[in-house]
């Protein structure tokens, strides 16, 4: 009997270090298709027990929220253990990919664009923080990564926030302790960077941050690792947003310093309340802005993208894909089991949440080896702990005074060979001392011109060269030294015994 297909893979949206999204069509009877997005959870993640109780807890919790500004999840499932989240397909962008957009031109997003999204993520926030179960008790939904890749536009100017992975509810999955810090470190407010329990309003100081953002055209807290980022949240230093961006007015100013509070008292106490006043403060500056202005600020992104070269995906990792699609079994039962392991339901000790981030706590690698002798006593050989610090040639493993002593006790030995080669070559001719008168020679032709050549145009010679005997006396002892010279070279080669 063949297979029922329910999803089939167009293509791929976006791809993480945790999970993948790709587009696809949700098949049904007589040929219904509807588009929706396929978020897959990357292999090596499956079997993490941590992970997929955060993904299950995002599926449940979206399951429930029915939202205009909510990405809504349909469905998820299971297949040869890994997991799918079928979700609501937003046909436009992220906010990061505006942001970037107009970073890359040299501009920065107008204030009532960037005042009109953040009032639309504070609607969807609001509904989420505001929600309740059956029994009419609140859920206490905190999102806690309101970032700009988690801000989706269409193409007709509608915004949701998706992604709740990382919420926290009184019904999730897994219970996070105090002190775990979870969501992207330069969207962190200052309580949750320092470890302590939040709450909605850590949602409304990552919302302020990402509305500074947007008007300054730079990141705000970014340090050249995640612990300086961190440290940079902890204090909470916001500079002055005029001084970046003439278009912002105190009035804009001060609603974003009660956004961007370190206390968490001194800011909105709720999403209704941030919404309110980002809506107050473009009536009140009379700034007409509709979804046709976020609509034409997804086109100019898309326009720009469709412009450039696309990359052509592997169809290899497409059709495995959609194999596993072919055995997506739904999860009727979203009490928390893992299909992967049985019935066993996931305990605490199961579970291993993310660690506070803690100075500490991070690790030396000079002390990796410390416990292990054989590794520590092959490190410090390496090293060279047995011997002086200096340049080493490869190969010369004698040091310098066992060198000197080798050479010291082979001296007599080479000397004679010297001797000998010395002895075997023809005898040189004599060359008289200065105080000798010169000897009686029998008449020869007279030497020719080129002889005698100016001072000035050929080496000054020894007084003893004024005869023709000094030019002997040179050639000589040229001779005995390079004798000398080819026998040491032929005993330090090993030519000679």
């Amino acid at each position: 009997m063949a297979v029922e297909q329910r999803y089939r893979v167009v293509d791929r949206l976006e791809a993480g270090g945790m999970a993948e999204v790709f587009r696809g069509e949700a098949l049904s009877v007589q040929g219904f298709k509807k588009q929706v997005a396929i978020k897959r959870v990357l292999p090596h993640l499956a079997q993490n027990k941590s992970f997929i109780s955060m993904f299950l807890d995002e599926a449940r919790l979206g399951a429930r929220l029915n939202h205009a500004n909510i990405v809504s999840v349909f469905d998820i499932g299971a297949a040869d253990n890994t997991f799918f989240i079928v979700m609501e397909f937003i046909d436009g962008c992220n906010l990061k990919a505006v942001m970037e957009n107009f970073r890359q031109t040299g501009r920065r997003l107008g204030v009532k664009e960037s005042v009109y999204i953040c009032m639309e993520v504070c609607r969807g926030l609001s509904y989420a923080h505001e929600l309740i179960d059956d029994e009419g008790d609140e859920l206490s939904i905190v999102h806690r990564d309101i970032s700009p890749p988690n801000i989706l536009l269409s193409k007709r100017g509608e915004i949701k926030v998706t992604d709740f992975g990382l919420a926290k509810a009184t019904t999730q999955l897994e219970k996070t302790d105090p002190g775990v810090v979870k969501g992207k470190f330069s969207y962190l407010a200052p309580e949750a960077a320092m470890g302590e329990p939040v709450d909605a309003r850590a949602d409304l100081f990552a919302l302020g941050i990402v509305l500074w953002e947007m008007l300054a055209g730079r990141r705000l807290f970014l340090g050249e690792t995640d612990y300086q980022t961190v440290k940079l949240v902890q204090q909470a230093n916001v500079p002055s947003l005029q001084r970046l961006n003439p278009e912002v007015d105190a009035d804009l100013e001060e609603v974003l310093a009660k956004c961007l509070a370190k206390d968490p008292a001194d800011r909105y106490q709720s999403a209704r309340d941030m919404g309110d006043a980002l809506a107050g403060y473009l009536f009140g500056k009379q700034l007409k802005v509709t979804s046709y202005d976020v609509a034409n600020l997804v086109k100019e992104v898309i326009d720009r993208k469709t412009r450039s070269p696309k990359q052509q995906e592997a169809s290899i990792i497409d059709r495995l894909i959609q194999e596993e699609l072919l055995r997506f079994t739904s999860l009727d039962d979203m009490s928390g089991s893992d299909p992967s392991l049985g019935d066993q339901p996931l305990s605490p000790e199961d579970v291993a949440g993310a660690q506070p981030l803690d100075a500490s706590l991070f690790e030396n690698p000079a002390d990796w080896f410390t416990d292990d002798a054989e590794v520590g006593d092959a490190v410090a050989s390496a090293s060279g702990t047995e011997s002086e610090p200096g340049w080493r040639e490869s190969g010369l493993e004698t040091g310098g005074e066992e060198l000197a002593a080798l050479l010291e006790s082979d001296a007599p030995t080479m000397i004679a060979d010297v001797n000998a080669l010395r002895a075997s070559a023809p005898p040189a001719p004599r060359v008289p001392s200065m105080s000798e008168p010169p000897p009686e020679r029998a008449p020869t032709p007279a030497p020719p011109k080129a002889a005698s050549v100016p001072p000035q145009a050929a080496p000054q010679p020894a007084p003893a060269e004024s005869g023709g005997g000094g030019a002997a006396k040179w050639v000589v002892l040229a001779a005995l030294l390079l004798l000398a010279a080819g026998g040491a070279a032929a005993w330090f080669g090993g030519f000679l015994p």
